[in-house]
C-alpha cells in the first residue's frame, strides 16, 4: 500500500526579501556611522596601549596653531571656539545633574602640556573627572 501525493514540494525558495533587508540595514548602518562623530576638529591624538571604557558626556577639544603660536578651545565638538576663561562657566550647567561628571580632552599631538594642565586643574577645582583622548596604537 503506497501513498503518493498528488502535489510536488518545490525545494526552492525566493532570497528577494532577505536582499531587501540586508539592503536597508546597510543603509541604516551608513547614516547612524555619520552622525557618530565625537571630534569635529581634525586633531592629530596621541598614541597609547591603555583605553579607558568609560563615557564622558562632554568633550574639550584643544586646537594648536603653531604658525601663530596661540590654542583654541572648543566644546563638545563646537566649531566657535570658546575663550579659556569661559570654559569653567560652560562646563557647569553640562556637568551639574551628572552622577559621575566627567569630560574628556581631546589635545593635538602638538599642544602644549600647560594648556591641558589648566584643563585639568578646573576639573580639580569642581571635582570632575578627566579622560585624556587617545588614539590606540
Amino acid at each position: 500500500m503506497s501513498i503518493k501525493r498528488k502535489t510536488k514540494v518545490d525545494p526552492s525558495f525566493s532570497m528577494s526579501s532577505m536582499t531587501d533587508i540586508v539592503f536597508l540595514l546597510l543603509i541604516f548602518f551608513l547614516v547612524t556611522s555619520t552622525l557618530i562623530n565625537p571630534n569635529a576638529l581634525k586633531l592629530l591624538l596621541p598614541k597609547s596601549t591603555g583605553q579607558v571604557s568609560a563615557k564622558a558626556t562632554v568633550t574639550v577639544s584643544i586646537k594648536h596653531y603653531p604658525e601663530k603660536g596661540t590654542v583654541s578651545f572648543h566644546i563638545n565638538g563646537n566649531s566657535k571656539p570658546v575663550r579659556f576663561d569661559q570654559i569653567e562657566g560652560e562646563l557647569k550647567p553640562l556637568l551639574e545633574n551628572e552622577d559621575d561628571p566627567t569630560f574628556s580632552i581631546y589635545a593635538d599631538e602638538t599642544v602644549p602640556v600647560k594648556e591641558v594642565v589648566a584643563l585639568m586643574n578646573i576639573a580639580k577645582r569642581n571635582h570632575y573627572k578627566v579622560i585624556m583622548a587617545t588614539t590606540p596604537e
